[in-house]
């Protein structure tokens, strides 16, 4: 059961450089969390105490980083941000990092990434990293591994806000041939007692646009297909756009579809029915679940400047992306949010997507349509078109969170 891709990057650059130094040496714009801050209009938050303060971020990865605090450090004091604790949790037998191992490069670099753009949009948030010691790509035993760490948390009231930069396509799963969704049912108890708790649970929805993973093409899959935990009804699927912003952070241009060394991960579902709170876009979706909900920055033409250490021979700064990059950048929304309604927001999809149907003629839900570009594979499948109002390449679209914060506290 092949692992989603999470997060891909540029060659290190071990010193930062200015968006127009990226166009010059790598043809590719790249973006500090002070342009984010700026194009996601963060600011206004900001200055009015909205920080993410009393929330709670929980971050789920394999492995994990053995530098995941110093990084954390560095990486904030670069951007003038103050740092916060990460407080780690190991699930399982979590093996001794090693940097000769691809996996747990991998891992580490997914991590760094996840627990960095959290931070980055709620600097006041605090952070539950849960290393996990089986790798989700292992099969179930890895999904279950992680899936029991999170309910764990869940059950003692540790976090608000579940960031997920994993899955696997629906069709890799045992059964899905002959249409035994069992595999997939047995794994959904902690998004259960999420929805019991009022705990948000959010899941990338992949980089392989709608075929969403090579493992589709290798196994004579080329066709459309989904992933799971992105796929559930209980989690918030989030995609991935490209930003077009200036030095200071400015648009120059509406956003676009991730689309270029990867795809925002789209589609239908092959096992959910369409929930309820997507009964709107039925004409999109059909009578299978859609996503994603919401996008978020995630191409590499706009990708984001990450600092690691836990590589001994490359430590310095790297450009990632991938919607590896859009979930966390959405879980620091949700927990802003959480802290301005000042309790847990829980599924949010229902005040997602009625803020949708409001705001076509109501701009201040925050909600920004996206209408340009695909999430055309390199399967050879037609994707999905971004086109006025929710589709499945960017959902309901991307946010402008001083008046998308608010309207989702408002409306959760």
């Amino acid at each position: 059961m092949p692992a989603v891709a999470g997060q891909q990057s540029q060659n290190m650059a071990h010193s930062l450089l200015t968006t127009e130094q990226c166009q010059a040496k790598w043809r590719i714009s790249c973006y500090t969390p002070t342009q984010y801050r700026q194009a996601y209009n963060l600011n206004p938050l900001y200055r009015a105490g909205i920080t993410g303060k009393g929330r709670t971020i929980v971050i789920v990865d394999s492995f994990g980083s053995p530098t995941i605090q110093h990084d954390l450090d560095v990486y904030s004091k670069q951007f003038g941000m103050k740092s916060t604790h990460v407080d780690v949790v190991k699930w399982g037998a979590v093996p001794r990092f090693d940097p000769a191992d691809p996996a747990r490069l991998s891992w580490a670099k997914e991590t760094t990434l996840d627990v960095e753009m959290a931070h980055a949009v709620a600097p006041d948030a605090h952070i539950v990293l849960v290393e996990a010691g089986v790798p989700n790509g292992d099969g179930i035993a890895g999904l279950r591994e992680m899936m029991d760490a999170e309910k764990s948390l869940i059950n003692r009231g540790v976090g608000d806000v579940i960031s997920q930069s994993f899955g696997a396509t629906e069709n890799n799963f045992p059964g899905f041939r002959s249409g035994d969704f069992s595999s997939i049912q047995n794994l959904r108890n902690a998004f259960k007692d999420a929805a019991r708790h009022d705990v948000t649970v959010l899941a990338s929805s992949g980089d392989g646009g709608a075929t969403n993973a090579t493992a589709n093409v290798k196994s004579n899959y080329p066709y459309k297909v989904n992933a799971w935990p992105s796929s559930d009804p209980l989690a918030v699927s989030v995609g991935g756009t490209q930003l077009h912003l200036d030095a200071k952070g400015d648009r120059t241009a509406p956003d676009s579809v991730y689309n270029d060394n990867g795809a925002s991960g789209g589609g239908r579902s092959h096992v959910f029915a369409r929930p309820p709170y997507q009964n709107g876009v039925e004409q999109v979706v059909g009578d299978h679940r859609g996503t994603p909900d919401v996008s978020m920055s995630a191409a590499m033409n706009g990708g984001t400047w990450m600092y690691s250490s836990y590589n001994p021979k490359q430590v310095g700064w790297e450009v990632c992306v991938g919607t590896s990059e859009a979930t966390p950048l959405f879980a620091g929304i949700v927990a802003l949010a959480d802290q301005v309604a000042g309790h847990r927001l829980g599924d949010i999809h229902q005040a997602l997507y009625s803020l949708f149907a409001q705001s076509s003629w109501k701009p201040s839900t925050g909600i920004l349509d996206v209408n340009d570009g695909t999430n055309n594979s390199y399967a050879g499948v037609t994707g999905y078109t971004a086109v006025k109002g929710y589709d499945m390449a960017t959902g309901v679209g991307t946010i402008d969170a001083a008046l998308f914060v608010p309207a989702l506290a408002k409306e959760g």
